[in-house]
């Protein structure tokens, strides 16, 4: 991994592990279905911004949308309203690490459904270890942690992200759609469901505190819209193997911004399980055994500042499958 590549990866897995925090906060002044629809109007707006200055342009009209909505649906607005209301009930330290096993899921629900992701005795073991890193992380023996519905959500959500990663691969990786296009169609299409959602969610009058405000607008410009940009960059540079890797740093990022920014206490089980399910994601892509082995240098790399980072993420329009966000 070129060292741009490697910078990004850690700025997308710090924006997606603070997403979390960053939830939290805001539902102190808005209710599940505003702060979802906060975040999708900024999303969209920085995602048709940056489509604008990359010349990427939507999708074709035809039934391909049909797969782009039920796409928007899995990937968007079912998992970020019970992200939100989740998160009423439980910490975002534990959201983060129950979410974290996103990939987990993933590997199973494509082993049941992808022909060309079969189980191997390594997966099995994963998926075995993965498993008791949930339930050390939930602690059903104590509830220091937040509510049984709170968790049962947030592990709801990466059912849900699972899902969406294997439609994803069936139906619309091999149709030809830039990342770019995919994502701001995704968008738009999750804003026009949840506005139209919004008035069935109850209403809340908002408190627009000043953590609350600046913590909409960094889940919005950030965790909803550059984020896409980042992680579309990834799958272009390293592939959507490498870069779906990202969802291992962002159980422990989160752990380590609640704790700094929120204050937030938990006992040893949640690190614990957060880093058996992040070992367990390593065990089943076979990951552990090229963590010691040395790069092999093809070349010098090329020099790079902050500024080249930001630019190289939108310069070129990638070619890959569409990801995900919290």
């Amino acid at each position: 991994m070129k060292r741009v590549s490697a910078v990004q990866f850690v700025v997308l897995g710090i924006i997606w592990g603070s997403s979390y925090p960053l939830i939290k906060v805001s539902g102190e002044g808005l209710n599940p279905g505003q702060l979802v629809l906060a975040r999708l109007v900024l999303g969209a707006v920085v995602l048709i911004g940056v489509g604008a200055v990359t010349g990427s342009g939507l999708p074709r009209f035809g039934f391909v949308w049909v797969h782009i909505t039920v796409t928007t649906v899995l990937g968007m607005v079912a998992p970020f309203l019970l992200l939100a209301w989740g998160e009423q009930h439980t910490s975002a330290a534990m959201a983060g690490v129950l979410t974290g096993a996103t990939p987990l899921l993933t590997l199973g629900l494509a082993t049941v459904q992808l022909r060309s992701e079969r189980a191997t005795a390594r997966r099995g073991a994963g998926l075995v270890l993965g498993f008791a890193g949930i339930v050390l992380a939930i602690a059903p023996w104590n509830g220091a942690t937040g509510t049984a519905g709170g968790e049962l959500a947030c592990l709801a959500v990466a059912v849900i992200y699972a899902g969406h990663a294997v439609f994803v691969r069936k139906f619309l990786s091999d149709r030809g759609i830039p990342p770019m296009s995919s994502a701001s169609a995704q968008v738009l299409v999750a804003l026009v469901i949840q506005a139209a959602l919004l008035p069935f969610l109850g209403w809340r009058t908002p408190s627009f505190t000043w953590s609350v405000s600046l913590s909409i607008v960094l889940l919005g410009v950030f965790g909803t819209g550059l984020a896409y940009v980042l992680y579309n960059r990834l799958i272009a540079d390293i592939g959507a193997t490498g870069a779906s890797a990202v969802n291992y740093l962002v159980p422990f990022i989160s752990l380590v911004v609640s704790a700094v920014f929120l204050g937030e206490r938990f006992s040893w089980n949640v690190p614990v399980g957060g880093a058996v399910i992040v070992v367990s994601i390593l065990l089943g892509e076979n990951q552990l055994a090229r963590l010691g082995r040395r790069p092999v240098v093809t070349g010098p790399e090329p020099e790079f500042s902050p500024a080249a980072v930001a630019v190289g993420a939108v310069k070129a329009e990638p070619a890959g499958e569409a990801g995900r966000v919290p």
